[in-house]
């Protein structure tokens, strides 16, 4: 991170491109997949500040921008999981966060996206964690506070699939999911 954000991004897309298959667990934020270039310059400001990093944000949206292309690429499937309470977390204005979500509505009419949102008063069957994202079910990439850790092993891609097929179970998908999106979209009209 020494070195910003927008290096860190482009490893991502160089990696995002060459998958064809993506399993994601986000609790925390909206997932970098669906953010609108003004949220994505929220998580980066806020971030660079925190680590006191190099501030390439104009850069690192850019790139992570040009990740979300893969949505849009023949063969390519991404199932993502949302906890209700990343897109309850007011990361940005309520008009940064109105067009987020819209963005997220639009993405669920995706042939490639397959969005699950865990809602607030669903039982989970372990504790929500953090965000990871398995990649091809070769490869998770796990995020924290201090590093990203990018695990091949077997048995940590196996844990990590069962996690998440795991809070899968207590997701709601098509028109349920829409309709959580939707009622907290309204909420930010007033």
């Amino acid at each position: 991170m020494e070195a910003g954000h927008r290096p860190v991004q482009e490893e991502w897309k160089s990696l995002v491109h060459a998958s064809q298959t993506l399993r994601s667990w986000v609790p925390g934020i909206v997932p970098g997949l669906f953010q609108t270039a003004d949220y994505a310059r929220c998580i980066f400001e806020s971030l660079a500040e925190l680590r006191n990093t190099a501030r390439d944000t104009d850069d690192a949206v850019r790139a992570r921008m040009e990740r979300q292309e893969w949505l849009h690429l023949p063969g390519k499937e991404l199932h993502e999981l949302i906890w209700e309470g990343a897109l309850c977390a007011r990361l940005g204005s309520p008009e940064v966060m109105a067009v987020q979500l819209d963005r997220i509505l639009a993405a669920l009419d995706l042939d490639s996206v397959h969005l699950g949102v865990v809602p607030f008063d669903a039982v989970l069957r372990l504790p929500v964690g953090n965000a990871f994202t398995i990649v091809d079910d070769r490869l998770v990439v796990i995020e924290d506070w201090y590093a990203e850790h990018w695990l091949d092993a077997p048995d940590a891609v196996a844990l990590h699939r069962r996690v998440w097929e795991t809070h899968a179970a207590s997701a709601v998908y098509g028109s349920e999911a829409k309709r959580i999106v939707t009622r907290l979209r309204r909420a930010l009209d007033g």
